[in-house]
C-alpha cells in the first residue's frame, strides 16, 4: 500500500506536535510522502503562521515597520528547530528574506510559512525536502496545470523513495509563486496522491473526522465512520468542513479513498471518505444534519403558471442579471421560490422584486428574511421509507415551522427553511429524533435483532 500523508496546521504547531507527526509516519511505512502546512496555533492564544505573514504582507504595503512581526515568526520556527535539535539555518534564512523583503511578491512572502516547516520536517524525519515551486505547475491565468504536475510529480517519485513536501502553493511556468486558496494544502495532498496513483490519502488534523452535527449546538454528536464523496460534499457545502472541497475532486477522479484522521489521537478510527460506503452492518440511517443562516427566499406566484412558458427562467435570469447565485428553487402549480445568500442580494432587494413583477407579470412577489437553511444528508434515505415524515413530525411536535423544503435529484439530502431564531433548536430536534433515538434503539435490542 502506498499512501500520502498530509499534516495540517494543528498537527505541525510546535516541537511537541512534531514528535507526534514523527511517530505516525514512522509506525507505517506506506506513508512514504508527508505533506505539510505552515506553522499553526500553539495555543488558542496565539496566531498562525500564515496569517502573521498576511500581517507582514499588510504592513509592507502600507510602510509600516514588521521587524516585530519578522521576529515573532522566526522565533516560532526558531523554538522548534532549538527544541528538536535541528540544524537548519532557521536565523540564516531569515535574514536573507528580510534583506529581500521589499522585492518578492506577496505570494512568495505567504509561502514561506509551509517552505519553513517542510524544511524543518524533511530534517526531523530524516527524508529530503522537495519544494512545491518545483513541481506544482500552474498557467498564467492562475489554473492548475494538473498535465505537467503529474509528469513533474511521476519523474520526482522516480528520483526519491520518500520526501516532504510544502503545501498551499505551486508556482507559474517562468517560476513566479503562485498560492492557492486558503486550506490549499488539502489540495496539494490531493494532487499528489492522483499523480502517484496512491491507494489512499491521508489527511491529519485535530479532530477525529466528520461528525454528525456541530459540537457547539449538540452535545457530543457521534462520529462519521465512513461517508461517500456525493454526502461529504452536501455537508462541506453546507458548513460542516473538516477538508477543503476542492482537495476531493482529483482524488475523487482516480477513485483514491481519503482517511481523516487526528494527529493527537492516531487510534481513532477517523473517517473514510469514499465513493462507495459498504455496509458492514453498522450503518445509520442518518449520516450528518448540518446547516448554515443568512438566507433570504423570493417567492412569486401567478395565476395559471403551469401552463406559462419560460417564467422561471426568466426569473431565474434576473437573479442572475444582479450576480446573485441562486441556492435553491422549490416549485408548486401556480408558484415557486427563489432561495439564495441574503449577503448577496443586499441592498439590492428592492430594484431585484420590482423587475420580477415587471418582467413576469407576477400576480404576488414576497420576500422571507431571516432564512435558515438545514441539511439532512442520508445514503440511506432513498431506501428507507417514512424518514422525510419522521423529521416533519419532530419539527412540529416541537412548534417549529418549515418554510421551505427540497429534495435532492440524488435523494441523499433533504434541505429544511426554517426561521433563524429556530436552527439551532431545529438541528438538535432533528438530531435526537433521527440519529440519538437510533443509537439507543440499537443498543438497547438484544442480541440477533
Amino acid at each position: 500500500m502506498l499512501k500520502i500523508t498530509k499534516f495540517g496546521g494543528s498537527s505541525v504547531s510546535d516541537a511537541e506536535h512534531f514528535r507526534k507527526v514523527k511517530a505516525i509516519v514512522e509506525s507505517d511505512p506506506a506513508r512514504r510522502y508527508v505533506v505539510v502546512s505552515a506553522v499553526g496555533k500553539p495555543t488558542r492564544d496565539s496566531d498562525k503562521i500564515t496569517d502573521l505573514l498576511y500581517l507582514v504582507d499588510a504592513h509592507r504595503t502600507y510602510h509600516v515597520d514588521a521587524t516585530d512581526l519578522l521576529a515573532t515568526i522566526e522565533g516560532r520556527f526558531a523554538a522548534i528547530a532549538d527544541e528538536l535539535g535541528l540544524s537548519f539555518p532557521v536565523h540564516e534564512e531569515f535574514a536573507a528574506l528580510r534583506d529581500e523583503l521589499k522585492d518578492v511578491s506577496a505570494e512568495y512572502l505567504i509561502s514561506r510559512g509551509e517552505w519553513f516547516t517542510a524544511q524543518l520536517m524533511a530534517e526531523f524525519l530524516g527524508r529530503p525536502f522537495v519544494d512545491a515551486a518545483d513541481v506544482v505547475v500552474f498557467h498564467h491565468d492562475g489554473t492548475l496545470n494538473m498535465e505537467v504536475t503529474c509528469e513533474r510529480v511521476r519523474k520526482l517519485v522516480e528520483q526519491e523513495e520518500t520526501f516532504v513536501f510544502p503545501g498551499f502553493y505551486g508556482a507559474t511556468v517562468d517560476g513566479r509563486i503562485k498560492l492557492m486558496e486558503r486550506g490549499g494544502g488539502d489540495i496539494t495532498g490531493a494532487i499528489l496522491a492522483q499523480a502517484i496513483e496512491a491507494d489512499l490519502y491521508e489527511n491529519w488534523t485535530d479532530v477525529s473526522g466528520f461528525l454528525a452535527a456541530d459540537p457547539s449546538i449538540v452535545d457530543h454528536p457521534r462520529s462519521i465512520r465512513r461517508i461517500t464523496f456525493a454526502e461529504m460534499r452536501e455537508l462541506s457545502y453546507m458548513g460542516a468542513s473538516v477538508l477543503h472541497e476542492d482537495a476531493i475532486f482529483p482524488v475523487r477522479e482516480a477513485s483514491i479513498p481519503i482517511q481523516i484522521k487526528n494527529t493527537n489521537d492516531p487510534d481513532a478510527v477517523g473517517t473514510l471518505i469514499r465513493e462507495t460506503a459498504t455496509d458492514d452492518g453498522d450503518e445509520h440511517l442518518i449520516t450528518g444534519v448540518t446547516g448554515m443562516r443568512g438566507y433570504l427566499s423570493v417567492y412569486v406566484s401567478k395565476n395559471r403558471l403551469s401552463s406559462e412558458r419560460g417564467i422561471l427562467a426568466r426569473t431565474l435570469a434576473i437573479f442572475d442579471r444582479y450576480g446573485i447565485n441562486i441556492e435553491h428553487v422549490p416549485t408548486g402549480i401556480d408558484s415557486f421560490c427563489v432561495v439564495c445568500r441574503a449577503d448577496e442580494v443586499g441592498g439590492a432587494i428592492y430594484s431585484l422584486v420590482s423587475d420580477i413583477k415587471e418582467e413576469v407579470a407576477a400576480d404576488e412577489v414576497r420576500v422571507t428574511e431571516g432564512l435558515a437553511l438545514i441539511s439532512v444528508v442520508s445514503r440511506n434515505m432513498g431506501r428507507r421509507s417514512g424518514t422525510a415524515g419522521r423529521i416533519f413530525s419532530a419539527l412540529g411536535e416541537a412548534g417549529i415551522n418549515i418554510s421551505m423544503i427540497s429534495q435532492s435529484s440524488q435523494e441523499i439530502t433533504i434541505i429544511l427553511g426554517v426561521a433563524e431564531k429556530d436552527f439551532e433548536d431545529a438541528i438538535r430536534v432533528i438530531y435526537d429524533k433521527m440519529v440519538r433515538d437510533e443509537m439507543v434503539g440499537v443498543s438497547a435490542a438484544p442480541k440477533g435483532e
